[in-house]
This record gives C-alpha cells, sequence and structure tokens, in this order.
C-alpha cells in the first residue's frame, strides 16, 4: 500500500463511524455512507471494528442483568456475528483488496470502543436499555452500509459476502426493534 494512502486509511480509522458505518459528522474527515456508495477500504475497516463490538457487547448482556428474551438476542448476536467475521475471513481471502485489513483487526475503533465502555459501567435495566439502544443504532447503520455495498462495492468477493450477511442483518434489526417495543 502506498504511503500516503497509508496514512489516509489510518485517519479514517481513527475516525470512522462505529457499529457498521454509523454516518459520521462533516468535522471527522469521513466520507459518510452514501445511499450510492460504500468505497471497500471504509466497509473493511469499519465492519471489523463493529463486529468486535457487536460479540464484545453481546457478552456483556449475557453477564448482566438482563431478561432472559435480552439474553437469547444477546447468544444470537454472538453466534451470529462470530459467523460473520469468519464468513469475511474467508471472503478476504479470495478479494482483489488491498487494504490490509483482517478479520481480527486493530482494536476497536474509538467509537466503539467508548461504547463498550459505557456498556461496561452499567448494570440491570440500565444496561439493557443502553444495550437496547446500541443494538437498534448499529443494525440500522448495518443494514444500510451492507446494503448499498451489496449494490455498489467494487469487490467481487466483499460484495457476495454483504449480499449473503444482509438477510441475517435484517434479520437481527427486526429482532431488536422488538425487543425495543417490550423493554
Amino acid at each position: 500500500m502506498r504511503p500516503h494512502l497509508a496514512i489516509a486509511m489510518l485517519a479514517l480509522v481513527a475516525g470512522a463511524p462505529s457499529a457498521f458505518a454509523q454516518q459520521a459528522a462533516p468535522s471527522t474527515g469521513v466520507p459518510p455512507v452514501s445511499e450510492n456508495k460504500v468505497d471497500t477500504d471504509t466497509f473493511t475497516r469499519t465492519l471489523v471494528s463493529a463486529n468486535r463490538f457487536e460479540i464484545e457487547s453481546s457478552k456483556l448482556a449475557l453477564k448482566k442483568g438482563v431478561a432472559a428474551d435480552v439474553k437469547v438476542f444477546a447468544a444470537l448476536m454472538v453466534k451470529d456475528h462470530t459467523k460473520a467475521g469468519q464468513d469475511f475471513k474467508a471472503a478476504l481471502e479470495t478479494s482483489q483488496t488491498t487494504a490490509s485489513v483482517t478479520p481480527e483487526g486493530p482494536p476497536l475503533l474509538p467509537n466503539d470502543q467508548a461504547m463498550l465502555d459505557q456498556l461496561e459501567a452499567l448494570d440491570g435495566d440500565a444496561f439493557q436499555a443502553k444495550y437496547i439502544t446500541l443494538q437498534t443504532q448499529a443494525h440500522k447503520q448495518a443494514v444500510a452500509m451492507f446494503s448499498t455495498y451489496a449494490q455498489s462495492g467494487d469487490d467481487p468477493a466483499l460484495k457476495e459476502f454483504a449480499k449473503k450477511t444482509l438477510a441475517t442483518l435484517k434479520m437481527h434489526e427486526m429482532h431488536v426493534r422488538d425487543l425495543a417495543a417490550v423493554h
């Protein structure tokens, strides 16, 4: 990777949107997820951190005092997002991207880490409410990013990964909406 591109990518990672590409404010310097295009570097870097956030926050939910239906959802998140990480790894092996991304990735992006830190400080009803809110936001953004990349992505292997993963993300989005309505 060319040095100036690597520096630009580092800058993107430092301010990248969380939870599968939350729309960035214009002042962050990160291109927002548009309705028409998500570039491969943004897609790959964002999803690695967001996927890890999904797993780690859901593992916390399994340990915290949450309702049984929220625990069922959290267990599903751990299972499905672990599989998504494995599927992403397989897609990367056949992709054309030159991004230096691995499924394990770097530490969580700052926004994802901040959200995880918020959750770690909470228990019981406060944790449950924040967890459901963050999962709702994360899946709304994930569906938007994956839908866009599945339609207009420029890497065939990653585009196919996005298409295959999208159905699961939509199911998660519906499930968490149901939880939000109940809790």
